[in-house]
This record gives C-alpha cells, structure tokens and sequence, in this order.
C-alpha cells in the first residue's frame, strides 16, 4: 500500500522527480524512500513610485543555486530617479532568473524564481578547497624534476641557437598582418573610441535641464560676499557644537538659514508659477523646502531639506549631512527627492570661481556658492586681502523682476557678512 501511494504521488507532483533521477534513493527500503521538497514562488518587479512604472535591471547580486534569507537584496533595478532594491519575500534557493542585466523591466513583471524554505547548505564551499590544493604539490614537483635535467652538461653542448633565429623569422610575417599592423601605431597615440549608455539617471538629468532652460526665462545676477566674519564664527563655535551635538558646523547652513530670511521680504523667491500652457498662476509658500545640489557617481542629485524656515543652524547643517550622506550612498528615496521650493548648489567645494546654475524646475530660482579665495579689497578705505566668494542667483524673468532677485542677493550677502543679523 505505500508503494501504490509512493507511485501515485510521483505521478501527480512534479517534485517526486528527484525520486525518479537519484538511484541511491530507489535502493532504499520503502519506509525510508521520503524526499522532503519546498514549493515555488515568483517574486516579481516592486512598486517603485507612483510615477515610475519602468527601470533597468542593472545587477544580480546573487547567483542561480545561492540561497537568500528573507529580505536579502536580490538584485537592482535603476531608474530615472532613484536605485530600486529587489528583496527575497522570504528564504529560499534562487532557481532561475527570468530577467537579464540591463533588461527593461516593469513593476509586476516576473523577475525570479525560488524554491521557498529549506535552510542554507553549512560549509558547502569547504569540500572545494583540498581539492584546490592537491593539485598544488603535483606542480611544484615537475618543474623540480626538469631543473636537474636543463643544468646537465649535455644539454648546454647542444646548439640552441637554432632556436632564436626560428622566432625571429616568424615575427615579421605576424608583423605583415593587417591586424597586427594597427597595433604598432597604438603605442605613438590611442586614438580608440568607447559608447557607453547613459543611465537612465543621467538622461533624466538631461531632460530636466533642457526643459529648464526651454520654459524659464533664465536671468543670473552675482554679486561678492566677504566671508570673514562668517569664517570667525564657525571657527569660533564649531568644536563647542561638534563636542554636544556631533555635528560639523559648515557654511550650508548659514546660507540656508540666510535665503529663508531674506525670502520674507521677497517671498516670489520662494514662489512657482503652475497652470496650463507654461502657466497662469503664481503659487505663493508659507514654508521653505531647500533642495541641496549633491555630486553622486550616477549624476547630480537634489535631496530636499523640509521645513527650513523651522530649524536653526545646527538642525539644518544636520539634515544636509544626512541627506548628503544618502546620496551618495545610494539610498534616497522617492520621498527625499519630492517636492523643493529653491535650490542650492555649491560648486565651490569643486574649486569652481563662478558659474551660473540652472534653474530645478518648477522652482523660480536657485543660489550658486563658489570657492573661498584671498583677494584684495578696499575696507574703509584701505586696501586688505579678505576671504571673498561670489554668489550666483539664477531666477526666473516671467515671476521674477531685475529688482527683487538683486535685493535678495544683497540681503544674503548682508546677513553673511553679519551673522548677528540672523539672531535678531
């Protein structure tokens, strides 16, 4: 009766295959003839955001037969924002993958296979390795025998040098070769030419930037901030601030603090126009969302600091630290890129002397910061050498006029060259 039911079972479920292909198992008595198998599940392509619906697969970080805990990262997918981590539901072996790197792929689709359950094989790689290493011994003892025999006498009386002049004669006809030809030419200049792909973060980069410049009316105005007194007070304070909070007192946070209170006097700064057809209705904010320009391998990044016009100097150098830091990690999301009402860009800390940014869309306006450099100047009168770094405002002509983007540029540089004024 149980090998009627052994047959039955065999013939209806398609895991008793391995009953059928292990002979040793069939030489078991029937008591002992059970295999123990796992089901399979499909684990498809993530919700990634409500805007994307596509991505990239860039890598597998497993292999077929690895088996993955549950939650461990499979693979990547990239798409025009942010990198997208696939995750195993739960534990199991990785049977088959349905998807090639740098295929397309979209949210729901199949992606891989796994056989759930069962437990990771313990020291499955260490039968490899004494077999890596017998051979080892094997080498060593050839060469050993051949030396003896190439330091006998007559082996040096022999003419070897035939030899020589049998290569020399091959080299010119390999020289003659078309293809080797163009190899000789190599070592004067490398004149070879690589394609690679732009990722799909690079080419919506791309898109945002030319939609920029074809919808806003870009104007950019500079003006020269002395960084003196700015530099004496983060010199003066930021060990007392590192030592109680941890954090590393900067310049981001006091221009960032300087645009917000600057913008209660020229709020269209902090504005965006919406509406049909380029627009037909100014949107005005109570509250300051900075986007901070970030240099990632992949292409720039803008995390958004929330809630600026709420935090001080030590909350907002905070928040731009860990934005910063997930950047270039890698592991921002959708949420820490939404939204921004302006945007700071500092190309200074490139040693860029002056620049002028590109407006992040639909935003109206956005500051660039450059590098700090001795120059002289005139002071009461007299000429000194002074730490100066020139400010770039790139805004937009159809919301903003001449007159308020350069009183707002004035305003930031008085409140930089006087902090004392952001405390009153």
């Amino acid at each position: 009766m149980l090998y009627r039911g052994l047959r039955v079972a065999a013939r209806v479920a398609p895991r008793f295959s391995l009953y059928n292909a292990n002979p040793a198992l069939r030489q078991l008595p029937l008591q002992f003839q059970h295999v123990r198998t796992y089901a399979d599940s499909i684990i498809k392509v993530p919700q990634m955001a409500e805007s994307i619906s596509e991505g990239t697969l860039k890598q597998w970080n497993k292999q077929v037969g690895d088996f993955v805990e549950q939650d461990e990262e499979i693979a990547t997918i990239e798409t025009d924002k942010i990198d997208v981590a696939v995750n195993a539901p739960e534990a199991g072996t990785i049977k088959e993958f349905l998807a090639n790197e740098e295929d397309t792929v979209t949210v729901g689709q199949d992606l891989v296979r796994i056989e759930t359950g069962g437990t990771p094989p313990a020291g499955g790689d260490k039968p490899a390795e004494p077999k890596e290493s017998t051979p080892a011994p094997k080498e060593e003892a050839q060469p050993k025998k051949a030396e003896p025999k190439a330091a006998e006498p007559k082996a040096e009386s022999k003419p070897a040098a035939p030899a020589a002049p049998q290569k020399t004669e091959a080299a010119p006809k390999q020289e003659n070769k078309p293809g080797q030809a163009s190899q000789a030419p190599a070592t004067l200049g490398n004149r070879e030419e690589r394609r690679v792909k732009m990722n799909r973060m690079r080419l919506r980069i791309a898109e945002r930037l030319k939609q920029s410049q074809n919808t806003a009316a870009s104007l950019t105005t500079f003006n020269e901030v002395d960084m003196s007194a700015l530099m004496d007070f983060r010199k003066k304070y930021k060990d007392e601030i590192l030592s109680k909070t941890g954090v590393k007192l900067g310049f981001m946070s006091a221009f960032s603090r300087a645009c917000v209170l600057a913008m209660r006097d020229i709020p269209a700064i902090n504005a965006s126009i919406d509406g049909p057809n380029g627009g037909d209705t100014i949107v005005y904010r109570d509250y300051v969302d900075i986007s901070v320009a970030v240099a990632t391998e992949k292409g720039l990044v803008t995390p958004v600091v929330r809630n600026v016009e709420g935090l001080d100097l030590v909350g907002i150098e905070k928040a731009i630290a860990d934005m910063g830091k997930k950047a270039r990690d890698g592991k921002l999301t959708i949420e820490d890129m939404a939204g921004g009402t302006f945007t700071i860009s500092n190309g200074g800390v490139f040693g860029s002397l002056m620049g002028t940014p590109i407006i992040n869309l639909p935003q109206t306006a956005v500051l660039g910061l450059h590098a700090i450099k001795e120059r002289p100047v005139t002071v009461n009168g007299k000429v000194e050498s002074r730490p100066m770094m020139y400010l770039a405002l790139t805004y937009d002509h159809r919301l903003l006029d001449g007159r308020e983007a350069v009183q707002f540029l004035v305003k930031v540089k008085e409140y930089i060259e006087d902090p004392a004024k952001m405390l009153l």
